[in-house]
C-alpha cells in the first residue's frame, strides 16, 4: 500500500509547500527485481543521470530507489541557484588536469545552466527558470580586493571575459540590489534562479514518460556492485549508480566518504512593488556578497526573497537533526543578516524556515566516475553548488556508462577519489573548528577591512 502523503513534507521547505503538485509517495519497490542501471537516490544527480541514459538508450531497464520522495533532500530544499561554479575552482581542476582541461571544464559548467533552461523548456517543466547572472557585492575592502583580484586572474589565466565575469563600480553593484556599505561587486553570467522543486518533481516526471521506474519510500542499505539491498527487496544490476549527496553516510562503508553540512534558509512573505522599487533585483538576479561563511538569496517567482547562510554546527557522526534544518539560532542569524543587507525588510514576516544537508568531499572536490569492471558508478560532492554540476554529472555518467564518446569523458573530475574524512572525533573538531575560524575571519574583515590570512590558512588547510 503506498504511504499516505504528510504535512511533514511540506514543511520542509518554501519550495516543497508552495509546489502546486501533489507529493504523494510513488509506490515502493516490490521486491527484488532486476535492471540494467540502479540508481540509488531520487534528487537531482541520479534523475539526470536517468534521463540522459534513456535518452541516449530507450530500452534500458532503470530503476532510481529513493527513501522518501523526489525532492526530499537537497534538491528540494536548496536556495535555487542553477551557477556554473564549484567550490574546487579552475585552480584545483588546472592542478589537476592542465590548463587547457580546466578551460573545458569551465566551459561545460557553463553549458550546463543553458541546458537546464533547454531541458526544462522541451519536457516543459515550469520552474520558474531565469538567467539573469550573479551579484555578489563586496561589502568591506577585504573582499573588494579578493574580487578584484579574481576577476583580473580568471580572465588573465582561464580567459574569462567581461562577458562571463566582470567588476561593478558602488553605483553599478546597487542598481542591481540596493544593499548596505556596498563598495564594488562583481557580475557572473552563467547564473539562473529557479524553484528547485519544480525542477527536481518535473525531471521526475520526464524520466517516467521516458519509461524509467521511480521506487520512493525505499531505503537502500547495501550498495555494492551487481546490487543493491533495500527494506523493500534487492535490485540486481549490471550498473549501481551512487548519487546520495550528503545523505551517503547513511550506507554501509561510507561512513567518511562525504560529510554532511548544513546550509539554513528562510523566506520572507510576498514583498509589494515599493519595498521592491526600493530594492532592485527586477531581474531576478541572485545575489550575495564576499564573506567566507557563505549567505545567498533570489527574489523567488512569487516576490518572495529567499535567503540561505552557512554556519551550523556539523553533527557528530555525521548525524543529521531535523530539529536544526527548521528551527535554530543560525536561522535567527540568517535574518539578521538579511535585516543588514536590507534594512527595508526589518519589519517583513519570515514566513518559511528550512534547511538541509550539503555533501562535502575531504578535498572539496566534487567526483564523477564509472568502473567498467565492477559496474559501480557515483556522482556527488557539489558543496552546495549542484543545481547546475549535477546535471553535467548526469550527462558525464550517461556518456560514460553507456561508451559514449563525448567532450565530458574526461573533464577533471572524471574518476577523482577523494581521501576519506578522518574519524571522529577529529572529523567533528576539524569541521567545527574550520567554521569558526570562517566566522572570526568574517568579524575581523567587517571591523578591520584587511583580509583574513587565518580564513587563507584554512581554506589551505580544509583542502
Amino acid at each position: 500500500m503506498t504511504p499516505p502523503v504528510t504535512e511533514d513534507y511540506r514543511s520542509l521547505a518554501l519550495w516543497l509547500d508552495n509546489h502546486p503538485g501533489s507529493l504523494e509517495p510513488r509506490p515502493p519497490l516490490s521486491g527484488d527485481t532486476e535492471a540494467d542501471v540502479a540508481i540509488v537516490g531520487g534528487g537531482y544527480s541520479g534523475l539526470w543521470t536517468a534521463y540522459y541514459l534513456l535518452r541516449l538508450d530507450p530500452t534500458l531497464r532503470i530503476v532510481v530507489i529513493e527513501k522518501e520522495i523526489v525532492g526530499y533532500g537537497a534538491s528540494g530544499r536548496n536556495g535555487g541557484w542553477c551557477i556554473g561554479d564549484l567550490a574546487a575552482g579552475p585552480e584545483r581542476h588546472e592542478e589537476v588536469a592542465g590548463n587547457e582541461a580546466a578551460r573545458r571544464f569551465l566551459g561545460e559548467l557553463f553549458d550546463s545552466v543553458d541546458e537546464v533552461g533547454r531541458v526544462a523548456e522541451r519536457d516543459g517543466i515550469d520552474c520558474h527558470y531565469a538567467k539573469s547572472g550573479t551579484i555578489r557585492l563586496a561589502r568591506n575592502r577585504a573582499q573588494l580586493v579578493r574580487q578584484q583580484e579574481e576577476v583580473e586572474h580568471q580572465q588573465r589565466r582561464f580567459g574569462l571575459t567581461d562577458e562571463d565575469l566582470r567588476l561593478l563600480s558602488r553605483e553599478d553593484a546597487r542598481s542591481h540590489v540596493n544593499a548596505t556599505d556596498v563598495l564594488g561587486g562583481l557580475y557572473f553570467a552563467h547564473s539562473a534562479a529557479l524553484h528547485p522543486v519544480r525542477l527536481v518533481r518535473g525531471l521526475g516526471e520526464s524520466v517516467e514518460r521516458l519509461g524509467g521506474i521511480i521506487a520512493e519510500q525505499t531505503t537502500a542499505t547495501v550498495v555494492e556492485p551487481g546490487r543493491v539491498s533495500t527494506d523493500r527487496g534487492t535490485v540486481r544490476a549490471d550498473v549501481v549508480v551512487r548519487a546520495l549527496e550528503g545523505y551517503t553516510p547513511d550506507l554501509e562503508g561510507h561512513g567518511r566518504t562525504l560529510s554532511p553540512l548544513y546550509s539554513l534558509m528562510v523566506a520572507t512573505e510576498p514583498l509589494g512593488d515599493d519595498t521592491w522599487a526600493e530594492i532592485g533585483l527586477g531581474e531576478r538576479q541572485t545575489f550575495a556578497d564576499d564573506r567566507h561563511l557563505v549567505v545567498y538569496g533570489q527574489r523567488t517567482a512569487d516576490d518572495r526573497i529567499a535567503f540561505g547562510g552557512r554556519g551550523a554546527p556539523y553533527g557528530f557522526g555525521s548525524r543529521i537533526d531535523q530539529a536544526i534544518e527548521q528551527r535554530s539560532r543560525i536561522h535567527d542569524r540568517i535574518v539578521a543578516t538579511l535585516v543588514e543587507l536590507l534594512p527595508v525588510l526589518e519589519d517583513v514576516a519570515i514566513t518559511h524556515r528550512w534547511g538541509g544537508v550539503l555533501g562535502v568531499p575531504r578535498d572539496w572536490f566534487p567526483s564523477v566516475g564509472f568502473d567498467r569492471t565492477t559496474g559501480m558508478a557515483w556522482a556527488g560532492g557539489y558543496v552546495g553548488e549542484g543545481v547546475a554540476a549535477s546535471n553535467l554529472a548526469g550527462r558525464t555518467l550517461a556518456d560514460l556508462i553507456t561508451g559514449t564518446e563525448s567532450p565530458r569523458v574526461d573533464l577533471p573530475w572524471v574518476g577523482h577519489r577523494s581521501r576519506s574524512w578522518e574519524p571522529e572525533p577529529l572529523r567533528w573538531l576539524a569541521i567545527n573548528g574550520a567554521l569558526a575560524v570562517m566566522g572570526i575571519a568574517d568579524r575581523s574583515e567587517a571591523r578591520t577591512g584587511r583580509d583574513s590570512t587565518l580564513a587563507r590558512w584554512m581554506w589551505k588547510l580544509m583542502r
